[in-house]
């Protein structure tokens, strides 16, 4: 893909950043799943460092800075290393059928900070255009936290999920902003089964279900199916 695939984008700055870490994509070739990270790192640079280094075996398809500057690193009809071991609505291989997206963040462990909207505005901007050129649909949007609930924490409850899908990518249904009544509206088994129709696995419930939250419920991220968090599920799995 040249950067005329950019052309509809406006001003976007891309710079080449090609990484050595990627292979053909399996199966049948669809991409149909798109996943945002943070890069968990102390800085845009290191985080290039390692997605670009033929050791360290991982990699993603872009990564955007702070200032919202893009960084290709794999091609997007390649198959790169950024999902690891994941689930996502019975999918296993994620990395053969997803687009990664990395965005510049030190994350929970050295310094968890919101995004700015300049990198907001390039995110929007970028994934408008994988949407246009891939049968992506808004369920799978995910976070890698969404599809590696026991591994990962990204792109955490600070990423500004709204924003995104009044943007047309993802989901945020209107309801999930109205109050939730005191009692639940089902028993917690049943919430736990409409997040696996979701698309989540339920190897560790807690981590599910923190995953969840983190994404859907970021004021109150503590893995426990509260009526508030049922309520929630109900609204997006009815």
């Amino acid at each position: 893909m040249s950067a005329a695939a950019f052309s509809g984008n406006g001003s976007m700055r891309l710079i080449e950043r090609p990484s050595p870490n990627h292979g053909p994509r399996l199966g049948d070739g669809v991409v149909d799943i798109l996943v945002l990270h943070y890069t968990g790192m102390r800085s845009a640079g290191a985080a290039l460092e390692l997605l670009c280094d033929p050791a360290a075996q991982v990699s993603a398809h872009y990564l955007i800075a702070q200032d919202g500057t893009v960084h290709r690193m794999v091609a997007e009809d390649r198959r790169a290393w950024h999902a690891g071991r994941s689930w996502w609505q019975g999918e296993t291989d994620v990395n053969s059928r997803s687009i990664g997206i990395e965005l510049e963040n030190p994350g929970h462990y050295w310094g968890y900070v919101p995004f700015p909207a300049a990198q907001m505005a390039t995110l929007v901007a970028l994934c408008t255009g994988v949407l246009a050129r891939h049968p992506i649909p808004p369920g799978r949007v995910v976070g890698h936290s969404d599809i590696a609930p026991r591994r990962k924490q990204d792109p955490g409850e600070l990423f500004d999920w709204p924003a995104l899908a009044q943007a047309g990518i993802g989901r945020w249904p209107p309801a999930l902003d109205l109050p939730a009544p005191d009692a639940p509206p089902f028993p917690a088994e049943e919430g736990m089964a409409r997040l696996a129709a979701l698309g989540y696995e339920l190897d560790d419930p807690a981590a599910t279900v923190t995953a969840f939250q983190r994404r859907y419920r970021p004021a109150v991220v503590d893995g426990r199916l509260d009526a508030e968090t049922l309520w929630r599920i109900a609204r997006l799995a009815p």
